[in-house]
């Protein structure tokens, strides 16, 4: 059961809506580690007792579907509060690649790419698919959130807003469209040798040490 199975079956069967949102690392090396965490009201215990079926907030169903032999899912959390009669799914995987992404099944509509751009520059994007809606469902109660942060100095972005070191993509389903494409340009910061000054100054706070013991010693 995929994600756009979830989108596509839940706002017209239960009387609310599923939210998504979606935050990844991306590292220099193009390997990373994504977060994903989904909710849903159920106002009654009938629609609780459809989502139970559904398995959408089932571990062991979630581990099934956001398994890939590319990626290591680290976490699986699932649990409904009874407070505000919400159920929740946490879900963290890391990957050597983005392009590993596209190996698992429930994101395999989001066409993950990260290429070469211009001369030391990295080109990253991520398509958000569209949602169909019907029998009345108010597209506007529905919403999806994209966060990425990039080990880099960031060139150009399409991003809604930007928070600190995250770029942010927030939509509500009638915004969606027939779809979005996430992208980022970024100049990935380079992975350095420990500069020389730090073993020189190790050095020195050595032999100051040494010296105040041995001082001490004589005394």
């Amino acid at each position: 059961m995929k994600i756009k199975f979830f989108f596509l079956c839940l706002p017209l069967i239960i009387s609310g809506c599923l939210n998504y949102e979606q935050e990844a690392e991306i590292y220099p090396d193009g390997s990373g580690k994504i977060k994903i965490h989904y909710w849903t009201p159920h106002p009654d215990p009938e629609s609780l007792a459809l989502l139970d079926k559904l398995g959408i907030f089932n571990p062991d169903s979630i581990r099934n579907k956001f398994s890939s032999a590319a990626t290591v899912i680290e976490d699986v959390v699932a649990y409904t509060d009874t407070v505000d009669s919400t159920s929740h799914a946490f879900i963290t995987i890391t990957f050597n690649h983005v392009d590993s992404l596209n190996s698992i099944k429930a994101l395999e509509d989001y066409e993950f790419t990260l290429r070469d751009g211009a001369a030391g520059q990295k080109l990253f994007s991520q398509f958000i698919p569209s949602i169909a809606t019907g029998f009345g469902f108010d597209g506007s109660a529905y919403t999806v959130a994209y966060k990425f942060s990039f080990s880099g100095d960031i060139i150009t972005h399409n991003a809604t807003k930007r928070q600190g070191k995250w770029l942010i993509w927030e939509y509500n389903l009638s915004e969606i469209g027939g779809g979005k494409t996430i992208s980022v340009t970024f100049r990935p910061y380079k992975l350095k040798e420990t500069p020389y000054w730090i073993y020189a100054l190790s050095g020195f706070v050595l032999l100051v040490v040494i010296f105040f013991l041995l001082r001490k010693k004589k005394d």
